[in-house]
């Protein structure tokens, strides 16, 4: 019997994962969730508050979605966080330097227990991009490293703590975001190198993840070598030819958000959508507004009837995402372990402290004069960087701190600042490098690296590296101030030799 458009929708809709604004459930929104079989949803910090007003939140969505309800979140540590007031996990990175798989599981338990509470079953972390580019604009310290297998080992040690605590992982982004010059949100990068390289760098941790990993998410990104003419994303021979038939790989596939430049400027999000399906994606992640959700669910319905999306494809995709969601359900747990967990952060954020170029401490009680940026707004995938108030506020802690801000690093004048003695402070507060005024003119006493570690090399000084900017990462620096703790994180990525 031919299926009417509304009921081809209905299956669409269960191939897809939306975003939607607000703080509350509101009945339009519920009402296109129920209308079209959607059971997968992903909230952002828009769509929080506290504790009580997201439980609250994700209770409705699973009363809508029901049993098989997918509730995700990004929450990876450092500055990809999207509930802020949970013990606040280290960066990849941090990790990276720390070097230890046992902290690295004890992590991801102790982020799974924050967000099960909350009631997400869906974790889009970790991150399995190398990051082997200083340029990369926007994986960075969200990396564990350079290094192929030690970084999997540490990302399956976190995986690991993350499954014991029943929150699915979704490793991300395949096959490696790492060696980008482009953020995908803005532009269509590519990756061009000989398949042997792209093997032994950014495939290898993908590969080695792909018998534990329930889920993976695909890249915006051209490889040439692997597929000349379509992205990660909408490429059968990426994500069918390596990724099932190669690798055997059996988990679900979902696109990272198709409202991204990358995708939706250059081949519109309906048709996107239907070309990522038919390459062997299971889920679509159809962020955007509800009219580029409208178009997605049309496109789907629309390649269903004509057949180009066939029975069996469709089967074989719900069959997997109804195992991911059985196996992971999305149930909400009591929190009593916030105490210990932010421990286990405090822990991780202070171990993974590094030191380059031998930093000294300034006297105790010293006069500070302390320089940071103005703006610390959201890039869109990180949160806002921390604000250059509080940082002065810690280190007020121990110092007379002066605090002198500027707007724009390639205006500010370094040697209009009062020669008097002080021992200046530079704290970079965003993940944007330095540019050539910054480099050639700026001359700290002590560069604090509160986020992008590879802002460290932009700077003639020695400087601290904590790959974050979370509170415990001003403490863990204070802890350092103090004198009671050396810096013994090593950078896991080359230049910080």
């Amino acid at each position: 019997m031919t299926q009417t458009h509304d009921e081809l929708r209905k299956i669409a809709g269960q191939l897809i994962m939306i975003r939607f604004p607000g703080t509350v459930l509101d009945a339009a929104t519920a009402e296109f969730l129920k209308t079209n079989g959607i059971r997968a949803v992903c909230l952002f910090r828009g769509n929080m508050t506290d504790s009580e007003q997201l439980g609250k939140l994700t209770a409705d969505l699973r009363a809508v979605m029901g049993p098989e309800s997918l509730i995700g979140i990004d929450q990876e540590g450092g500055a990809v966080v999207r509930s802020t007031w949970v013990p606040a996990p280290p960066a990849a990175m941090g990790l990276g330097a720390a070097d230890d798989t046992d902290l690295a599981y004890r992590t991801g338990a102790a982020v799974a227990r924050a967000v099960k509470a909350l009631g997400f079953n869906w974790n889009f972390a970790p991150v399995l991009d190398l990051n082997n580019n200083p340029h990369n604009p926007v994986i960075a310290e969200r990396s564990f490293g350079a290094e192929a297998g030690r970084a999997a080992e540490l990302a399956m040690a976190w995986m690991a703590g993350s499954h014991s605590e029943g929150v699915a992982c979704c490793v991300k982004h395949f096959p490696g975001h790492g060696d980008t010059n482009v953020d995908s949100h803005r532009d269509l990068p590519t990756v061009d190198k000989p398949l042997a390289e792209l093997d032994r760098l950014e495939l290898a941790p993908f590969r080695i993840a792909s018998g534990a990993a329930p889920a993976m998410m695909t890249a915006h990104i051209v490889y040439p070598t692997l597929d000349p003419d379509y992205p990660a994303t909408m490429s059968r021979r990426i994500l069918t030819g390596l990724l099932r038939d190669e690798w055997k790989y059996k988990g679900v596939v979902i696109t990272d958000g198709m409202d991204m430049h990358a995708i939706a400027g250059r081949y519109g999000v309906g048709n996107a959508a239907v070309r990522a399906l038919t390459a062997g994606a299971d889920m679509v992640m159809a962020l955007g507004t509800p009219e580029t959700q409208n178009e997605t669910l049309d496109s789907i319905a629309a390649a269903l009837a004509s057949g180009e999306l066939t029975v069996d494809d469709v089967r074989l995709r719900l069959e997997r995402l109804s195992a991911l969601a059985l196996a992971y359900p999305c149930k909400p747990r009591s929190y009593k372990e916030d105490a210990a967990d932010r421990e286990v952060m405090a822990e991780g954020w202070c171990r993974a402290l590094t030191a380059y170029g031998q930093p000294r401490r300034p006297a105790k009680g010293a006069h500070v004069r302390l320089v940071v940026r103005q703006d610390v707004v959201s890039d869109g995938v990180s949160e806002a960087g921390v604000p250059a108030e509080t940082v002065a506020a810690s280190l007020r802690r121990l110092y007379d701190v002066e605090l002198v801000t500027f707007a724009d690093a390639e205006r500010f004048d370094w040697s209009a600042l009062p020669r008097d003695g002080s021992f200046t402070i530079l704290a970079s507060t965003s993940r944007l490098r330095y540019g050539e005024h910054a480099r050639a003119t700026w001359r700290p006493d002590l560069h604090l690296a509160l986020w992008n570690p590879y802002q460290a090399l932009d700077i003639q000084a020695p400087a601290l590296l904590t790959y974050g900017f979370a509170k415990p990462a001003l403490d863990a620096v204070n802890s350092w101030l103090r004198g009671e703790r050396e810096a013994t994180g090593r950078a896991p990525v080359p230049g910080f030799e």
